[in-house]
């Protein structure tokens, strides 16, 4: 058996390439598809099939590209109703790949259409068996059951389904049986997801918090608690998942603009997005603009904060920026990037334009100011659960997520000191509220990590768990 998984970091998500024979499936593939043609091709294997958990709200496939690239027939549950041809799958259905056997089980509960696959090698009756599980399991937890309201089905309902399918179906299997899940640390698909990439039914049995119930009341009430926020581009990914994505190279290349070009676009509605690190955009960023840097989760905080189908300019350090920030948009279903700034921001100030600055400050820069000024204002834009269990007295948590809807609850006129965990959401946050007319603006680089480790004070308010 050949058996890779593809780790993507920007959306904490997990594909695969599983061959035999000369013949291979792809699982879940994210929506640039050139390395399972080349890994394909370099192991002598043939994509017979691509082979899809559920329908994806994180992320925007490229099932459709690379089966027109390929031949290959596309798999879904049978209740996924994709709008393009496919193979709907059931209960114990198998398809043959080589020498593997690759059973379908309907695990319904993060979506109606959840499926799990169980991989076993017919040519070795000790294989226990590789079940790579989608967001059904997770390591360290389980999928989420709030995300089809909009199709009618209540968290408590999904969730009641989600027990079923764990503990009447996978749970089931022999311990032994390794597990692949869809997504990491990282990924909003669930709660308390482990940096691990790989585990087996008897790890998940005594380590996962999520299974460490005594009943099914319990399961329910746990997982429907605390959720965290569905990004706004969450239905749009269903929404071109099911309809099948258009391919990469359909897309139109974005344009490169003058400052006055990007001004006019600005003026008409167009999100400026600066992609370079917090540091850079500090020293010196175009009024206006929203720094989502590529060294964090762009995708997803782009995806977030900027609705699907509204027209996007870059700011980046180089072309390569450009090209790379241009595929992270598409992963999340943006796909309306018109322009980017030629030059960069160093044409920006070689044509006189007014630039913005933000004060990067370090934890022991905060504590000083903390203590000399009183009028300072500190906001903490990570999410509740996080807030509540460490951060810095006299913070206000204002989440990334929901900063705009909350700037009434800002003073515009005081100096205000802005901290997430590491520095990357509150360089976001910065220039949220630079444009809405904040001036007086720190940064606090390292964030609560740097605080906590140089053993300043923190308040709690609750104590963390894995329902957190």
């Amino acid at each position: 058996m050949f058996f890779k998984q593809f780790y993507l970091g920007c959306l904490a998500h997990a594909s695969y390439l599983i061959g035999s024979a000369g013949e291979a499936a792809v699982v879940d593939p994210q929506r640039d598809v050139e390395q399972y043609i080349e890994e394909a091709k370099k192991q002598g294997l043939e994509i017979k099939y691509i082979i899809e958990t559920h329908l994806h709200a994180d992320f925007v496939s490229g099932h459709k590209e690379l089966a027109a690239l390929t031949g290959a027939e596309i798999v879904f549950g049978r209740k996924a109703e994709a709008l393009f041809d496919h193979r709907a799958v059931k209960d114990n259905d198998v398809i043959k790949v080589g020498d593997l056997d690759l059973t379908f089980l309907e695990t319904p509960g993060h979506t109606p259409e959840s499926i799990c696959i169980l991989v076993k090698d017919r040519s070795n009756a000790k294989d226990p068996g590789k079940l790579l599980t989608g967001d059904t399991l997770f390591i360290g937890d389980v999928g989420r059951p709030d995300l089809v309201g909009a199709l009618g089905h209540s968290q408590e309902e999904m969730a009641a389904l989600l027990y079923d399918s764990l503990f009447e179906k996978v749970l089931k299997l022999p311990d032994e049986t390794e597990v692949y899940p869809a997504h990491g640390a990282g990924s909003l698909c669930g709660k308390n997801l482990s940096t691990e990439r790989s585990s087996t039914i008897g790890v998940q049995k005594k380590f996962n918090c999520a299974l460490k119930v005594s009943s099914k009341e319990e399961f329910i009430e746990q997982l429907c608690q605390n959720q965290p926020e569905a990004p706004r581009y969450f239905s749009d990914a269903v929404r071109l998942n099911k309809q099948g994505a258009a391919s990469l190279d359909e897309l139109k290349e974005p344009e490169k603009l003058n400052c006055d070009q990007v001004k006019e676009k600005m003026a008409s509605g167009a999100w400026l997005v600066d992609t370079r690190p917090p540091a850079l955009f500090g020293d010196a960023f175009v009024p206006g603009s929203l720094n989502i840097a590529l060294g964090g989760q762009f995708a997803s905080w782009t995806g977030t904060l900027i609705p699907v189908g509204d027209e996007i300019v870059l700011i980046a350090e180089n072309a390569e920026a450009v090209k790379e920030a241009v595929i992270r948009l598409a992963r999340a279903g943006h796909e309306k990037v018109s322009g980017y700034l030629d030059g960069g921001i160093s044409a920006w100030k070689k044509a006189g334009c007014q630039c913005g600055q933000i004060k990067q400050v370090t934890v022991h820069d905060l504590k000083q100011m903390v203590a000399e000024n009183d009028e300072l204002q500190l906001i903490d834009v990570r999410r509740l659960p996080e807030y509540r269990d460490a951060h810095v007295p006299g913070t206000l948590n204002l989440p990334l997520c929901d900063l705009e809807n909350n700037l009434a609850r800002v003073d515009k006129n005081r100096p205000t000191a802005i901290i997430c965990r590491s520095g990357y959401r509150s360089s976001i946050a910065s220039g949220i509220l630079s444009k809405a007319g904040l001036e007086k603006l720190y940064n606090v680089v390292g964030g609560t990590s740097a605080w906590v480790d140089a053993g300043f004070e923190v308040e709690q308010e609750s104590t963390a768990s894995c329902a957190q």
